[in-house]
């Protein structure tokens, strides 16, 4: 365990550097989401913890994002390094709740050439001390997790979910302030398919990773380390992978386009975190029922609070048919891992 005493004189010290975006965050965070952060109670309202909050807003804003992934070590013969995959654009992150100890962040994406539009992103959500971590197991399933006592004091988990509020992954670990950076560094853990492998190929079944998050003078990076694992038998690592996405501050771009859509579906959004909360909640574990890519349940969710925005439905009728939506695809009884795996495509060579 590091010294987090010295590492928060480490962080202030820092001075012009990183301390100031996070010192700046919780009134730039307030300006931008209407959230006021509570008062901690008094048995977490100690520098350590205040330093960790100030970080996690400090991911809040608006941001011009790059989106960097680059295979580097294959580990499978006759696997080639697949080409790099760049992306970018434009993203609105926002606190929607906060009450000291849990914080949760929305992002949405902001897209499109001459005519603009929202895509509403992941969601990260970070829990102080926590008793348990919702994580991936594969095959589009999901446990939660005890978290030990002695692996909780003073650390985080973050849960990911994905556009439709479906879990993706969690981890805990703490936030340290080593060499006047702010970052959360957790354990490998398994997270399912990324969207553009999932689209797009075939040839493995889930990602070990680990992922990094790291406060910066001009915003935040999200650093990932990837192992693509096959799932057929025993393990596999096919390929590793680097992943580095950038959140640099930027408002030169339509933010109502986010903000707008986030203020007509927010409550539908709210009542389908709240069902998938009670799914998690009642069932230990779970699975969504489809194989690999989850568009039939994600397209119908992503519709109806289009739908909304769109002065199409109300948010009580929407809400209502969402839950009929995730009910036809949510089982508790998620069988061998096997069964859930969709099927796969080797890699030409001496096999796997």
């Amino acid at each position: 365990m590091l010294n987090r005493n010295a590492s928060l004189i480490s962080l202030l010290a820092l001075g012009a550097a990183c301390l100031p975006a996070c010192t700046a965050t919780q009134a730039r965070t307030e300006a931008v989401t209407g959230v006021t952060a509570p008062v901690a109670e008094a048995d977490i309202a100690d520098a350590d913890f205040e330093a960790d909050r100030e970080a996690i807003l400090a991911m809040a804003g608006d941001y011009k994002v790059t989106f960097d992934f680059t295979e580097t070590v294959p580990f499978v013969p006759g696997y080639e390094l697949k080409p790099q995959k760049l992306s970018g654009g434009y993203e609105v992150v926002r606190v929607i709740e906060d009450t000291g100890d849990f914080i949760s962040l929305q992002h949405i994406l902001v897209v499109g050439k001459d005519e603009k539009f929202p895509i509403k992103h992941w969601r990260q959500d970070w829990q102080y001390e926590p008793d348990s971590v919702l994580v991936f197991i594969g095959g589009n399933a999901w446990e939660t997790r005890a978290v030990p006592e002695a692996e909780r004091k003073g650390n985080w988990s973050q849960t990911v979910y994905q556009v439709d509020d479906a879990p993706r992954y969690g981890a805990v670990s703490e936030w340290t302030y080593e060499d006047g950076i702010a970052e959360w560094t957790p354990p490998h853990e398994w997270r399912p398919l990324p969207r553009r492998d999932m689209t797009t190929r075939d040839d493995y079944h889930a990602v070990d990773a680990v992922n990094r998050h790291v406060i910066t003078p001009w915003g935040w990076v999200h650093e990932q380390d990837n192992d693509k694992l096959i799932l057929a038998g025993a393990p596999q690592i096919l390929v590793r992978e680097v992943g580095v996405n950038t959140y640099r501050h930027n408002s030169d771009f339509d933010v109502s386009t986010a903000t707008d859509y986030w203020d007509a579906t927010a409550d539908y959004w709210a009542e389908v975190r709240a069902e998938w909360a009670r799914i998690a909640r009642e069932n230990p574990r779970f699975a969504i029922t489809l194989k690999g890519e989850t568009e039939d349940l994600y397209m119908p969710l992503l519709n109806l609070a289009g739908d909304i925005a769109d002065g199409k439905t109300d948010t009580a009728s929407a809400a209502e048919e969402a839950r009929a939506v995730m009910a036809k695809y949510i089982t508790s009884d998620i069988g061998a891992l096997a069964d859930r795996l969709r099927p796969s495509t080797p890699v030409d060579g001496d096999g796997y």
